[in-house]
């Protein structure tokens, strides 16, 4: 079974200090993010360690996708933007074909 996501709750740098075990307690068994607040400005973020990993991981993943978009990007620098875009237009008409003759062959063995 799944946890539960934390509770994110905002709380002042004061009343964090003031209250720091029971706030380091909520935050190590994950049950709660806390956003802290100065001033009424959001100024930092107060997670678990295993929050931190995912966020990693999250971003790094991200990197990795986006580096293929670049990569693509930087092969098409010398192709005008009006001829990707016909050619997009044409792949994404040509898949729509292609799935739609798939859906009525699967309808007709129905």
């Amino acid at each position: 079974m799944r946890e539960s996501e934390p509770v994110i709750q905002t709380m002042s740098v004061t009343q964090v200090r003031e209250n720091w075990s029971k706030t380091l307690r909520a935050v190590v068994t994950r049950r709660t993010r806390i956003v802290l607040e100065k001033a009424g400005v959001p100024v930092a973020v107060l997670i678990s360690p295993q929050d931190l990993e995912r966020l990693r991981r999250y971003e790094a993943e991200r990197t990795a996708r986006f580096s293929v978009i670049d990569r693509m990007r930087e092969s098409l620098t010398d192709v005008p933007d009006e001829e990707l875009e016909r050619e997009v237009a044409s792949a994404v008409s040509d898949v729509r074909a292609e799935m739609r003759a798939e859906h009525e062959q699967a309808a007709r063995t129905v």
